[in-house]
């Protein structure tokens, strides 16, 4: 991944504002390697990509072969960061409409992330018809949204299938030796797997809370972790101002400190939408606290510039923008030649439809960045597994270096817990 910064001409920094924001960057840095920051308990994320053994990719992936051939449908069930990681990868990497297509792999889907009874209530009409198996992701087997969807779905699979085969059809994914999913799992006898103590929802997607969907989906989960291998490499232990890392950690929090409130991630496929719905979560509920932070935001062009391109080429100059930008598609489509150039198209006949789509983006960045709107874009060749793992690893390692630079534990999450104590005393619980 290569980084770049532009910024716009009111906010341009000093020297010297760089390099005391370089220092703090890289001394942030250096704090979470030694681990001895707030929250450096929950540092497991940072050397996972190199801990998994040949025999935890065998053991799921034997698992997920296991779930391919007697499901039609693979339910995930669990919410923030125990789906988010797996939906990103997955829908980054699938044909953009497989379920329209013969395929010989199970489609998946996603429960336990809502409430809302109308989208249970029509999945389970489907699963009446389909076959299936459930994953249920959930360290302590409480939290609500993903309980009470487990409750409802494990009934459903005992009363289609029967108590043994449902038990063969339930991935438990939960705390290694406690909790009330534990206990459960362990009565039933459903295959467990384990989310690491140390290792936080919204980071554990290269943990079997991701690695176990994204097998299921058909995907190479071996190359996806080598892909984080590499970017671990390449950014964990360069302490100067030349690690992309650092980069953008500098540019972020300089926009920061002139005033920029909004951080918008900008995806001109329709593939990375979810890779930014997992981006928001990431820095949403590591940076938003202590009344600090930027507030994460997506758009995916050139779509959007239809609707919100004009409140950022002028609105309130609140925001600024963080490009992820793809130099190569993965299919080629070429624009035809007409008898006649009835469309007026035949300026665009020497271009791919990549070639106009990266003009489109030249264009937005020049016209964003003359109203006023500074610029962070991230290159990569293409999308794949193993330049996925290399996103996925850059953004954690940046999240927690910008979060050490902000003043804030980049690992808790005080005030999603505030929400559930309100909720549980109005339902009645002790």
């Amino acid at each position: 991944m290569k980084v770049n910064v532009r910024y716009s001409n009111n906010d341009k920094p000093t020297q010297e504002e760089l390099n005391s924001m370089e220092q703090k960057s890289i001394k942030a840095l250096q704090t979470l390697r030694q681990g001895s920051g707030e929250g450096n308990d929950f540092l497991g994320w940072i050397d996972l990509p190199k801990e998994i053994s040949l025999q935890d990719f065998d053991k799921m992936q034997s698992v997920a072969d296991r779930v391919r051939q007697n499901s039609e449908i693979f339910v995930v069930a669990g919410i923030g960061g125990s789906y988010l990681g797996a939906r990103m990868v997955i829908e980054a990497l699938k044909h953009n409409f497989d379920t329209l297509l013969h395929r010989d792999y199970p489609t998946i889907v996603y429960a336990g992330n809502t409430m809302n009874e109308d989208y249970l209530a029509e999945l389970m009409e489907v699963l009446d018809q389909k076959d299936y198996s459930l994953a249920v992701i959930s360290k302590s087997g409480t939290t609500t949204e993903t309980a009470v969807t487990f409750r409802i779905l494990r009934q459903h699979l005992v009363n289609k299938y029967g108590k043994q085969e449902a038990s063969q059809r339930i991935i438990a994914i939960t705390d290694k030796e406690k909790g009330v999913l534990k206990n459960i799992a362990d009565k039933e006898g459903y295959s467990t797997f384990v989310i690491p103590d140390n290792v936080g929802g919204r980071y554990s997607v290269l943990t079997p809370v991701g690695l176990i969907p994204i097998a299921v989906a058909g995907f190479d989960i071996k190359a996806l972790v080598e892909g984080a291998k590499q970017e671990r490499e390449k950014i964990l232990f360069a302490d100067n101002k030349d690690n992309e890392a650092i980069k953008y950690v500098v540019a972020r929090n300089i926009l920061y400190n002139k005033g920029k409130s909004i951080e918008i991630l900008v995806n001109y496929q329709p593939n990375l939408v979810y890779l930014s719905e997992w981006w928001k979560q990431l820095y949403g509920e590591s940076e938003g606290k202590d009344n600090k932070g930027l507030f994460p935001a997506s758009v995916s062009y050139t779509t959007d510039l239809h609707s919100m391109g004009q409140y950022i080429q002028e609105g309130r100059r609140l925001m600024f923008e963080s490009v992820l930008h793809i130099k190569n598609s993965n299919k080629h489509l070429k624009i035809p030649k007409l008898e006649e150039n009835d469309d007026k198209l035949d300026y665009l006949l020497d271009f791919s439809l990549t070639d106009i789509n990266h003009k489109a983006e030249e264009g937005t960045r020049l016209a964003h960045l003359e109203g006023e709107v500074s610029q962070i874009t991230f290159e990569l060749e293409t999308i794949n597994e193993k330049s996925i793992g290399e996103i996925i690893y850059f953004f954690e390692l940046c999240c927690g270096v910008s979060g050490y630079v902000l003043g804030v534990n980049p690992f808790n999450q005080p005030g999603v817990e505030n929400y559930k104590k309100k909720m549980f005393k109005l339902l009645g619980k002790e």
